[in-house]
């Protein structure tokens, strides 16, 4: 296959991240996101609140972490962060699904397309830290912004949230979890964590 052949054949395949549902509600919205959406609207948020990452970055690398570091829940499907079960396999499921997905390509940029997904699972650079930091933030900002609807629907519990999220948020963006403390503490408060 000719490398332009391989590359639309790429591009149609990760057409499929739109159909990959999360937990999540866009704003307002009954329906959930798709991963398609989520790695937009985080990519864009690197952008916006680049300004903020606890170590210099580079804005456009964290951008190009968070553009495919979901591509392989085409295959993977997207694991709930509190499913403890769900996260034990989803390591070699996603490996798997890089290899494949990224093997698509012509091999030069398979391996580039590669390299930028482990970077952003392997969190040691300091864009890949800001990147997982606010991967981490946008599912409790939409929820912040709903009435804690899928933390509801979901049963998930605030020290469940803080478990996960507190360490790698204030590590990578300290301002950014020093806004949302008090607003998740105001959230549980208001009831709208499970138990």
């Amino acid at each position: 296959m000719d490398s332009l052949s391989a590359q639309l054949a790429f591009i149609l395949e990760i057409d499929k991240l739109k159909g990959i549902e999360r937990r999540s509600r866009p704003i307002g919205m009954a329906r959930q996101e798709n991963s398609a959406e989520h790695s937009w609207h985080v990519a864009t948020m690197a952008l916006t609140l680049a300004e903020h990452a606890a170590e210099p970055i580079r804005v456009e690398h964290a951008v190009k972490l968070l553009l495919v570091h979901d591509v392989v829940e085409i295959d993977a499907d997207d694991t709930f962060l509190y499913d403890a079960v769900a996260n034990e396999s989803k390591a070699a499921k996603e490996q798997a699904a890089a290899e494949r997905i990224f093997g698509m390509l012509p091999a030069a940029q398979g391996d580039a397309m590669m390299a930028l997904w482990r970077e952003y699972e392997d969190m040691r650079t300091p864009e890949s830290r800001y990147a997982y930091a606010l991967d981490r933030a946008i599912p409790m900002l939409l929820n912040l912004s709903n009435g804690g609807v899928s933390w509801r629907e979901n049963k998930v519990r605030f020290d469940q949230v803080i478990a996960k999220n507190q360490r790698p948020i204030s590590t990578a963006a300290p301002a950014l979890w020093a806004w949302m403390a008090p607003k998740l503490e105001a959230a549980r408060d208001a009831g709208w964590f499970n138990a």
